[in-house]
């Protein structure tokens, strides 16, 4: 039996959990395509599976994005998805911090000659992300004022110019003034340092206490609750995430306050339908091939530092987005 290398866990915990194994190779099946992994992305949703914030069964992979060559198609693929051996293609599924990936076809994005494959593994799971929340969580405007926690990050900095291409003032934190240089970068019109300002009183301050019209966050609950304190009347808080550990005794009246409207959206629900990870997916690399949005890259690592990629990731200690080099 064919083998391949792939990091997995046996059980939940930190970062040292994760472990690189010789597990058998996977053949596609009816539906599927074989994916040769060139660059594999790291995600917070890696480190909320391999803790058990999200369920998974046990023994598992880990990673949910990648950019790679089709190396066989299975059976029943249909013939509209128009792919085949040596196509490149962005992938979003599971199980991708692996020499070989198998994947439902449909989970597949054949990449433009624009996008390379290590754009891909970057862009799939945080552009995607971050596209989908500007237009389908809260939908930006032109003149609309938002804000953006972690905009030196992978998802915050791609929602920081995408916000702008969208016509929106965009308020951005970070907690150094490295990552601030990098926020500012991305395209950021105000910048707060949360480390040792006030992100309310500044947000207060630069709207002349109106609020933003959307609070866009994958912190969770360390901020939430000033996050909310930062919308306008009938803005909207985008939760997308739990950096800082998921938000707990939420009570839904102190949204009647300024008739906030909340939100905690999920990618896979917004691309869940074929049509609509196209539409997304052909937005988004088109954006990339005008030069609209740039990936900030950060660390590079091989599979067998994954336990360091996570532990840099959950400790802030990254700017930009990290990936894990396969071939």
């Amino acid at each position: 039996m064919a083998t391949m290398r792939a990091v997995v866990f046996d059980k939940l915990g930190d970062s040292s959990v994760l472990h690189v194994a010789d597990i058998p190779k996977p053949a596609p099946k009816p539906g599927e395509v074989l994916v040769k992994v060139d660059y594999a992305g790291i995600n917070f949703i890696d480190t909320y599976f391999r803790t058990g914030l999200y369920p998974t069964e046990l023994p598992a992979q880990t990673g949910r994005e990648c950019g790679g060559v089709i190396e066989a198609v299975g059976a029943d693929v249909a013939p509209y998805l128009d792919l085949k051996a040596g196509d490149r293609v962005g992938v979003y599924y599971q199980n991708t911090v692996a020499e070989f990936v198998a994947v439902p076809a449909a989970r597949c994005m054949k990449l433009p000659n624009s996008v390379s494959t290590r754009e891909a593994a970057a862009l799939t799971v945080q552009g995607l992300t971050a596209w989908t929340l500007v237009k389908d969580a809260h939908e930006v405007k032109p003149g609309q004022v938002v804000l953006v926690h972690a905009a030196a990050g992978g998802t915050g900095g791609l929602l920081v110019q995408m916000a702008k291409h969208l016509g929106a003032t965009v308020i951005g934190t970070a907690s150094t003034p490295e990552k601030l240089e990098v926020a500012k970068e991305h395209g950021c019109d105000h910048l707060i340092n949360y480390s040792k300002e006030s992100v309310l009183e500044n947000v207060m301050k630069i709207t002349n206490g109106k609020g933003c019209n959307a609070v866009f966050s994958g912190v969770g609950k360390a901020t939430f609750e000033e996050d909310l304190e930062c919308c306008a009347k009938m803005g909207s808080m985008i939760t997308f995430g739990n950096a800082s550990g998921a938000i707990e005794g939420f009570r839904p009246l102190v949204l009647g306050k300024k008739n906030v409207k909340l939100l905690r959206p999920r990618l896979d629900v917004y691309i869940s339908e074929r049509e609509d990870f196209v539409k997304r997916s052909n937005e988004l690399w088109d954006l990339v091939a005008k030069g609209i949005v740039k990936v900030t890259y950060g660390k590079e690592y091989s599979m067998g530092e994954i336990a360091q990629a996570h532990d840099d990731l959950t400790g802030r200690k990254t700017i930009g987005k990290l990936l894990v080099k396969i071939a």
